[in-house]
């Protein structure tokens, strides 16, 4: 069939043909790259071709416009259906990228990645996880409308679209998401459900058998149920029914998967491989489809590009936004600074930060480090609007609220987030906001329950979103709840993961510098691990905020120094107090404190060699594991911590009991001076 042929194609042709481009470039693609997922975009082209051609609010020569719809990949496996889409509506992404599918440094990885291609608004993969992003991108959507729209202006009204499938929602992320977008009534979020029965093991009915529609309603969405996800007029029929809800919306598609291969469709087999040769040849006969390999006709080409729509749908927005800056100027600047891609803080953000280290420095209290983060919200976030706090159902234990901070409800406002206990969904939610644009998220639970969280966590880092994890309860300090709830591994764990800072400071000024950098970080995640037991004031008065900044500092000097004590969080009193008594037995120790590894080694090493000399014999205190501080002390250096797991008892006793006391340290420190006299190392200055 030829161009002029194709020119007298009546509309429901042409729809055909169009979703049919989607699903050869598909199966081309996943050939050439001898890998891939093919049966997902061929399963739900149609969809994708209801949705994206009529419906989709987006400009593709502008990525980034504050007011386009998002859409979010869940089933992120099926990255070539969003390729596809981003390729033929006019993104930049050429047809080169997308017959590089898979390989090195292509735009077009195995998953979609958010900094890599132009388009792709989420990291998918880990399932569920999108889903729970959409959730945070809708909340962020609905917040910001509250806030800016006025009479007259509307400058913030778009929606997010979500493609799932039965993997997103067998993954318990999808139910802690998902009911908090219906308590939060999230009525620009709509979700097309894949409901092709299959997965990579099979049918699903063997391990999947959940009523997902009255699961949803229960939720307080609003369902669409059986709609044939292959019948173009059922698909736009849903699609404005759920543009008229005033509840999240759930289209349950019913599907084949692999939709026009002869002899795989509808199985297994056509989920995660390439169809191969002679498959792909019937299924081009099945289709119609003379074109070949990653050939469009000119027609279908014209008909998909969303350049000319897009353009005016913007165009449209920067005129009526233009009306709203000469009636509302102080909102509209406003609005565009929090748009500004992870800005760092304003002058009244980092005057309010500055007065408040120095407040601290000053006071010099001893205080539980949760408590001193607490202090630090009180004094910045009334200079922050942007900042969005919250808890799963810790919020008296992990202080993340600040005085005058007003709760989130149903109706759209608030400032502060009470997801429940959902710890996992809270990460993924928080990573939407971040992703969404015009908030800076941060969210909190205990240490131990990282674990819950911790995928998310790992993509915030993955994704390089500015999200503050703050996680309390950071040690064995907490006492009689017991190893349940005392984490051992956890610090150690975060520290693993690439581009997640992770601090644990001693005391009320490192707490607030760990908060000052995390604010002004904005391309990657933080940690803040905190105590929930009191800690001694660290300082002497001076102004050490910029060493802290740097992750790791001489907090105590000595004449004549003969070792060195490294330690974190809640062990830095411990070593300051050995220092003390070893100083009683004519044994000159410094004490490092090292708030945040990840901090430190990003230092030039001369500063990290001045900080710690590798001339002295060195100790580091912490009570967890060990793995991370043999890097920093040598062989012939030493470590006390926890490699085990904690008890239930008082805290003062656990650390008796676990031998992490002055007097414990002061003895092993005198052991490495007495070891390095009698052999010293044979070690540089």
């Amino acid at each position: 069939m030829g161009n002029h042929e194709l020119a007298g194609l009546d509309a429901a042709a042409l729809r055909t043909l169009c979703a049919n481009a989607l699903r050869v470039l598909a199966i081309d693609a996943v050939q050439a790259a001898n890998s891939g997922h093919p049966g997902m975009p061929m399963g739900m082209a149609d969809i994708a071709e209801a949705l994206w051609r009529h419906h989709l609010k987006h400009d593709p020569a502008d990525p980034a416009w504050i007011d386009r719809d998002r859409f979010v990949l869940s089933n992120g496996h099926g990255s070539m259906l969003l390729y596809a889409l981003l390729h033929l509506t006019g993104y930049a992404l050429p047809l080169t990228e997308l017959k590089r599918f898979r390989q090195l440094h292509s735009l077009t990885p195995g998953h979609p990645e958010n900094h890599l291609t132009p388009g792709v608004e989420t990291t998918t993969g880990p399932l569920g996880q999108g889903l729970a992003n959409a959730v945070g991108m809708a909340l962020a959507e609905k917040l910001l409308a509250a806030e800016f729209n006025r009479p007259g202006h509307t400058v913030v009204d778009h929606r997010t679209w979500v493609f799932l499938g039965d993997g997103c929602l067998m993954e318990g992320i999808s139910h802690e998401a998902c009911s908090l977008a219906g308590v939060w009534g999230l009525n620009k979020l709509v979700a097309f459900y894949d409901d092709n029965g299959i997965s990579i093991d099979g049918d699903v009915r063997g391990w999947f058998r959940d009523d997902t529609p009255a699961r949803f309603e229960a939720y307080g969405w609003t369902v669409i149920r059986q709609v044939d996800g292959h019948d173009r007029a059922a698909l736009d029929a849903a699609i404005e029914a759920a543009k008229a809800s005033d509840k999240p919306v759930l289209v349950c598609c019913r599907t084949q998967i692999g939709h026009g291969s002869p002899n795989r469709a509808g199985s297994a087999d056509v989920h995660g491989a390439p169809l191969g040769e002679a498959e792909i040849a019937a299924t081009r006969a099945a289709l119609g489809w003379t074109w070949p390999p990653f050939e469009l006709p000119e027609p279908v080409r014209l008909a998909w590009s969303a350049r000319e729509r897009g353009a005016v749908l913007r165009r449209q927005w920067q005129e009526g936004f233009a009306r709203y800056a000469a009636t509302h100027p102080e909102l509209a600047h406003e609005l565009l600074r929090r748009h500004a891609r992870h800005g760092s803080p304003t002058p009244g953000v980092e005057a309010a930060l500055s007065a408040a280290i120095a407040a601290a420095e000053a006071k010099g209290a001893n205080l539980a480090t949760r408590k001193a983060s607490q202090e630090l919200l009180n004094a910045v976030a009334p200079a922050m609007p942007e900042l969005l706090g919250g808890s799963a159902d810790l919020t008296g234990s992990n202080l993340t609220d600040w005085k005058g901070h007003k709760a989130l409800t149903g109706t759209g406002t608030g400032n502060h987030v009470h997801y429940g206990v959902r710890e996992f969904g809270m990460a993924a939610v928080m990573n939407g906001v971040a992703l969404h644009g015009g908030f800076r998220p941060y969210g909190g639970t205990f240490l131990t329950f990282s674990d819950y969280s911790r995928n998310a966590v790992r993509m915030s880092a993955l994704m390089k979103l500015p999200v503050v994890h703050v996680f309390t309860h950071d040690s064995i300090g907490l006492g009689e709840d017991g190893p349940t709830h005392q984490p051992v591994e956890h610090v150690a764990s975060l520290r693993l993961i690439p581009n997640l800072d992770v601090w644990r400071p001693a005391d009320a000024v490192e707490t607030a510098v760990a908060w000052r950098e995390a604010l002004r970080r904005t391309e990657g995640p933080s940690a803040l691990a905190l105590s929930r037991q009191v800690l001694p004031h660290a300082g002497e008065g001076g102004d050490r905020s910029e060493s802290i900044a740097r992750g790791g500092y001489v907090l105590r000097r000595a004449a004549s120094e003969q070792v060195v004590l490294i330690a974190t969080g809640s062990e830095v009193g411990i070593a300051l107090a050995a220092a003390k008594l070893l100083a009683g037995e004519g044994i000159a120790a410094r004490v490092v404190s090292m708030p945040c590894m990840d901090a430190f080694e990003r230092q030039p090493g001369a500063w990290r060699d001045e900080v710690i000399p590798r001339r002295l014999p060195r100790l580091a205190i912490e009570a967890g594991s060990t793995s991370a501080w043999w890097r920093w002390v040598g062989e012939d250096g030493d470590v006390m911590g926890l490699d085990r797991f904690g008890e239930s008892a008082p805290a003062g006793d656990l650390y008796r009991h676990f031998g992490l006391t002055a007097e414990l340290v002061a003895v092993r420190a005198a052991q490495l001076v007495k070891a390095r006299s009698v052999a010293p190392a044979l070690v540089s200055q």
